[in-house]
């Protein structure tokens, strides 16, 4: 094996050689870290004030139906009666104008097991569902900027199967705090990006400081809601965002059940 010797001008040489690239090192090192800094977020959640209200607004189911579709699942249909509230109609007022609205006016959402739900702007809907399963049905009134009412009366849910041999099951009415999403939704295009609505229903409970919130995580950024009402989502990127929302507790530990986190991804667009 050939041997390698140094002289004394030699060694010197390798050290300077060695100190020059740790300092080139390190000053690389340095300037990585400054391009790594992360961006402060621009990403802001705030109370919405002032929605149009409809005193004596009043949603009620006036029948459910399940008729064999196939060998494996029925067609399920509600009938609603709607009081003191007008489907179609342009809510009045000023969130209308800087956060998507639908242009077909007031409407239901229908919410079946926590899925992105339904607009409708009759009060009647069908679905195809499988025998021998369960479900939970929110229904409630929503103004056209799909803010939802929030009133006693403008809302109904219920807990029900569809049997093995495809009929119709009423279960008992769920008494368990439970969480449903409704806002946000889809695609944003152009000015709809700018504000957008975040708004959920929570049902056999209320929020408070010290009781049960919604903890909304934006894109691995969370924002703690003691509050049940709507909120406005400024400073989203554009592209594909993530929003994730749970029921959490007086601890802050998330809740445990049916309908009490749920997560949807969202896109901006120019």
């Amino acid at each position: 094996m050939k041997k390698i010797h140094l002289s004394s001008l030699g060694l010197l040489t390798l050290a300077l050689a060695t100190m020059t690239s740790c300092k080139d090192k390190t000053e690389k090192t340095s300037e990585d870290s400054a391009i790594e800094t992360p961006v402060k977020s621009e990403i802001s959640v705030t109370p919405i004030e002032d929605s149009k209200m409809f005193p004596g607004a009043k949603l009620t189911v006036a029948s459910e139906t399940a008729t064999a579709a196939d060998a494996d699942s029925v067609t399920f249909k509600i009938n609603y009666k709607v009081a003191n509230f007008e489907l179609t109609q342009h809510t009045e007022g000023h969130h209308g104008e800087h956060m998507a609205n639908s242009g077909q006016g007031q409407h239901i959402h229908f919410i079946l097991d926590n899925k992105p739900y339904s607009a409708l702007y009759k009060p009647e809907h069908e679905v195809k569902l499988e025998k021998g399963s369960e479900h939970y049905l929110l229904s409630f009134l929503s103004r056209s900027y799909h803010e939802s009412l929030k009133d006693k009366d403008a809302f109904v849910v219920e807990h029900f199967k569809i049997n093995d041999k495809g009929a119709y099951e009423k279960l008992a009415e769920p008494k368990e705090p439970m969480l449903f999403y409704s806002r946000p939704k889809g695609e944003y295009k152009g000015d709809d990006t700018k504000t957008i609505l975040l708004d959920f229903f929570v049902v056999n409970t209320t929020l408070a400081k010290d009781g049960y919130k919604v903890q909304a995580n934006i894109n691995g950024e969370e924002f703690t809601l003691d509050e049940w009402r709507p909120y406005q989502i400024t400073g989203l990127p554009m592209g594909e965002n993530i929003i994730k929302l749970t029921l959490i507790d007086a601890e802050g530990k998330a809740v445990s059940g049916e309908n009490t986190s749920v997560e949807r991804k969202i896109t901006l667009m120019e």
